[in-house]
């Protein structure tokens, strides 16, 4: 869906100034391809994806072709832009989603700190919303009888 409103802007694209275009792609762009990122599960795959896609948005924005040999340090340079700036803004979403869930007594609150009793399937299990959030807050878990994740 973003990637058609990216086609859709051709003729904005032709102009010059690099920041006003920088503006309509993270004002316009961005927000669709992200709408209700806050309850995603990010995997490493996911990761690879939403960088490419930056950078194909980027690429696009500039009208440099996926053929031509520019390094991405080089594009993000040249708009004055972060690694991984989309990526980022997903993160920063997702904890403050966090922050929002663990300050107020609410159904999804208690959602997130139940436990169920059993045992699991076989295999690898799959990867949980709550690991994000430990994993990049560095946190460690608390028994059931403590109280749940902190």
């Amino acid at each position: 869906m973003a990637v058609g409103q990216l086609k859709k802007m051709e003729k904005i694209w032709k102009g010059r100034d690099k920041q006003t275009k920088l503006k309509i792609v993270r004002a316009f762009i961005f927000p669709t391809a992200i709408y209700g990122c806050e309850g995603w599960t990010l995997t490493t795959a996911d990761e690879k994806k939403i960088n490419a896609f930056e950078m194909k948005c980027y690429r696009r924005m500039l009208r440099i072709p996926w053929i031509a040999k520019i390094k991405t340090t080089d594009i993000l340079k040249e708009l004055k832009v972060g690694h991984h700036w989309l990526l980022n803004n997903i993160k920063a979403r997702k904890l403050s989603y966090f922050g929002h869930l663990k300050r107020h007594d609410s159904l999804e609150k208690h959602i997130l700190e139940a436990r169920l009793e059993g045992k699991r399937r076989k295999g690898r299990p799959t990867r949980r919303w709550t690991e994000d959030i430990k994993e990049w807050l560095q946190i460690r878990q608390r028994s059931p009888e403590e109280g749940g994740i902190y």
